[in-house]
């Protein structure tokens, strides 16, 4: 007979926010275990910075190819469907990141391989996590929202933390044996999501707007672009922090990881839990906009500081500028079109996995011909063209006042 404990788990809606919660430290794990091995890369297999920029892009590109087909098909197979095969695709790439570069004679191929099993399963979970908390039967969306993307935050500190133990008591020349360690991760995901219960977002009718409606609406494509902004600031300085305070800081493997992704992502999650909680008190556009300031700031203060240290404090004040986009951009959107539905948070995710693919790959590109930090400064782009977006929408907001009052 089961314990009453677990048989309330299994039998309640915990389970399922504890499934996506995993399911997001499992896309951590995804987008972040082959950056923080880099160098690595560049000594044991001879990369240059464009062939792991490629990397970088690739991961993106293909979670954004998934999100593509996702769209179309989650509500056709169902969420749990989506769910477990993410977990699955997501476990399947992090263990041929240990084995794939080792049997082809070109270590590259199999890192190409590794990395697009990954992004399959990066992919699903993008698109399926968020509408199955939106879906929950609770009054107040955003902070769930919210906080489930924060763990996707404690995923990438978990990630460099335990990583970073791993290459000390281990050592780093046996970091092949490492994904597999993480693989277990988003197996505990997919068993969760075999059991959970699950809602959906099309269970009411006429609750979903069809895509074609959405697309035509004015402010859709504005949201499109400000979640590619978003995607592009976070990771062009989340993929790249790892390599930038090793190489540009001149800081060793250990203090590069724990200095610079970790920071990162500590004050990411610290400003989503934080947005979680406050959430429905805060006024999303002028938190949005002072975020894009913000992050266009912390990325001129890595640039050009002599200062390693005030460097890195660049670097986090992008972590905190950057933990609100994301999630707040959702929470907006769903405020905007109410009936957006699987599709709008599916087509929104993809713009964000095409901007973390734009992001990190401009970043590498521009390193090749320019200074370490100059071409890191070229991410800044995203947050200023975001800013600007936020204020075009809010420019709409007050034209559409008073075309009201006027009437």
């Amino acid at each position: 007979m089961q314990g009453p404990l677990w048989y309330t788990f299994s039998m309640t809606y915990r389970r399922t926010r504890g499934a996506c919660y995993l399911g997001m430290i499992s896309q951590a794990g995804v987008n972040n275990l082959s950056p923080l091995l880099f160098t690595t890369f560049q000594r044991q297999f001879g990369l240059d910075g464009e062939e792991l920029a490629l990397l970088i892009s690739l991961n993106f590109g293909i979670q954004l190819l998934t999100d593509l087909a996702a769209v179309r098909f989650a509500d056709r197979f169902g969420y749990r469907t989506v769910a477990v095969s993410a977990g699955g695709f997501c476990a399947a790439g992090l263990s041929s990141l240990g084995i794939l570069p080792f049997v082809f004679e070109e270590p590259y191929i199999g890192l190409i391989g590794a990395v697009s099993i990954n992004a399959i399963g990066g992919g699903l979970l993008e698109v399926i996590v968020s509408p199955i908390i939106e879906a929950l039967p609770v009054e107040n969306k955003g902070p769930g929202l919210s906080l489930l993307h924060s763990f996707y935050c404690w995923g990438v500190v978990s990630v460099v933390i335990f990583s970073t133990g791993y290459f000390s008591f281990i050592g780093l020349e046996h970091w092949r044996f490492l994904p597999f360690l993480w693989a277990a991760v988003p197996l505990g995901s997919l068993l969760l999501f075999l059991g959970a219960p699950l809602r959906s977002l099309t269970e009411t009718p006429g609750t979903q707007m069809p895509l074609r409606v959405l697309a035509v609406r004015r402010e859709f494509p504005l949201f499109f672009l400000m979640m590619l902004c978003a995607g592009a600031a976070e990771q062009a300085m989340g993929q790249w922090a790892s390599f930038f305070a090793e190489t540009g800081l001149g800081l060793s493997k250990t203090l590069g990881d724990l200095l610079g992704p970790c920071i990162f992502a500590v004050l990411m999650g610290l400003s989503r839990v934080y947005f979680g909680l406050r959430n429905g008190n805060l006024p999303l556009e002028n938190v949005l906009l002072g975020s894009a300031g913000l992050c266009f700031g912390g990325y001129l203060i890595a640039a050009i500081s002599p200062d390693p240290l005030v460097s890195l404090m660049g670097c986090g004040l992008c972590g905190f500028s950057v933990g609100i986009m994301w999630p707040g951009i959702f929470t907006l959107a769903a405020r905007v079109f109410p009936f957006g539905g699987t599709g709008m948070f599916g087509v929104l995710a993809l713009a964000g996995d095409g901007g973390c693919g734009l992001g990190p790959g401009l970043v590498g590109f521009a390193m090749q011909s320019l200074p370490l930090k100059a071409g890191l400064f070229t991410g800044a782009i995203f947050p200023f063209l975001l800013g600007g977006g936020i204020l075009l929408l809010k420019r709409r907001k007050v034209c559409r006042k008073k075309k009201r009052t006027a009437r």
